[in-house]
């Protein structure tokens, strides 16, 4: 298991770095227009990064184990700052996601991520043989899915909250529930979202012009516009490092959540699949972690934890691409972000534990195999 958590570090640490390469490329022109220092924002982000790298280290030495036991708490407290964002935080474009406490400035809605996936894995490992009755098992689970999930679209936030609830049913089904009952509140969960959806003006506006640029083949909006040209523009190879057009402010926030356009514009069809590749083979690693942890809790955690990291790069990637509506997810360790970087790294660095922690197991078995020889 030491092999695959090395391989987790190790294709992070290489995602981390060619996310800075990519910040520092699609964020120059920006910078320079805003700040009048064409490394502004790339500083910021390599700062971000070198925290995110020490968080992978701190929390793949820390026992996960230790979460079971206070999971309730975090996500009680996770809880609490998501209801104080509708509360005091300051609207900016329609929605409240930032709560600044005044010495920090980040997004709940990504911290109530791992904080519901550790309380649904500690839940689900000890109401395992419950699991299938809706009442004793499955609704207990349901009530903390779905209370954290409403609090994070009433902000609104509806990619996240749509996103963490298929997460949410999808560790549901792999811990044993019930396919019917998950079906069912499933579909009712549909309904919901999706009237909140067509609530809120700029998730509407979102889902009706991307269901319009179906029926007439036009873009979806300006942003998906230019980094399809930015993806077409790169061809096979690429334009090259640090020569994309886009960049020069046709792509807007082309450091952030349309930094895919700009990696495909700059290295091309060829570069594109190699991450993607990456993304995939890391998604293999925390799969095996996840299948061959010592425990319960461990297992479920770990797949978690997979899946968040894998659809939120699918997704990331499909938005570029024009293929789903526009979200405002990150590319994980790509993206120019603070609290996103921060979350992940936490995430990458509990999946990396598990992994180290069934090698210590299998290494002192060994050793009691040895010693009773």
């Amino acid at each position: 298991m030491k092999k695959y958590s090395l391989a987790m570090f190790l294709g992070i640490f290489l995602l981390i770095l060619i996310g800075l390469y990519l910040v520092m490329s699609a964020s120059s022109t920006y910078s320079v227009s805003k700040f009048s220092n064409q490394f502004y924002l790339f500083n910021n982000h390599l700062l971000k990064a070198g925290l995110g790298i020490v968080f992978i280290i701190i929390f793949s030495f820390i026992p996960y184990e230790l979460y079971k036991e206070h999971s309730k708490t975090i996500l009680t407290v996770v809880i609490t700052l998501l209801v104080l964002t509708l509360i005091i935080s300051t609207q900016v474009k329609g929605v409240k996601r930032w709560l600044d406490l005044g010495f920090i400035n980040f997004q709940p809605a990504d911290l109530a991520k791992i904080a519901l996936f550790l309380h649904l894995a500690a839940m689900l490992a000890d109401k395992e043989e419950l699991l299938k009755d809706f009442q004793r098992g499955f609704a207990p689970a349901l009530f903390w899915i779905m209370l954290t999930s409403l609090l994070i679209l009433a902000q609104p936030n509806i990619s996240n909250g749509v996103i963490l609830i298929l997460i949410s049913f999808m560790i549901l089904f792999l811990a044993g529930a019930r396919f019917t009952h998950i079906l069912a509140t499933l579909g009712v969960s549909g309904l919901v979202a999706g009237g909140l959806a067509m609530i809120f003006t700029h998730s509407r506006e979102r889902i009706l012009t991307f269901i319009n640029s179906l029926q007439t083949g036009e873009q979806i909006n300006n942003q998906v516009k230019q980094a399809i040209l930015g993806l077409g523009s790169g061809g096979l190879y690429g334009v090259g490092i640090g020569h994309s057009s886009q960049r020069n402010l046709f792509l807007p926030e082309a450091y952030g959540d349309f930094i895919f356009a700009i990696l495909g514009e700059e290295t091309g069809f060829i570069g594109s699949v190699v991450v993607l590749s990456l993304y995939l083979g890391l998604f293999i690693c925390a799969v095996l972690i996840s299948k061959n942890a010592k425990d319960k809790f461990g297992q479920l955690l770990g797949i978690s934890i997979s899946l968040m990291f894998i659809t939120y790069a699918l997704i990331n990637a499909s938005v570029a691409s024009g293929l789903v509506p526009t979200t405002g997810l990150p590319l994980p360790f790509i993206s120019y972000g603070g609290t996103s970087m921060t979350i992940l790294a936490i995430s990458v660095g509990i999946l990396i534990n598990i992994g180290l922690s069934k090698a210590k197991e299998q290494e002192s078995q060994s050793e009691n195999l040895e010693a009773m020889a």
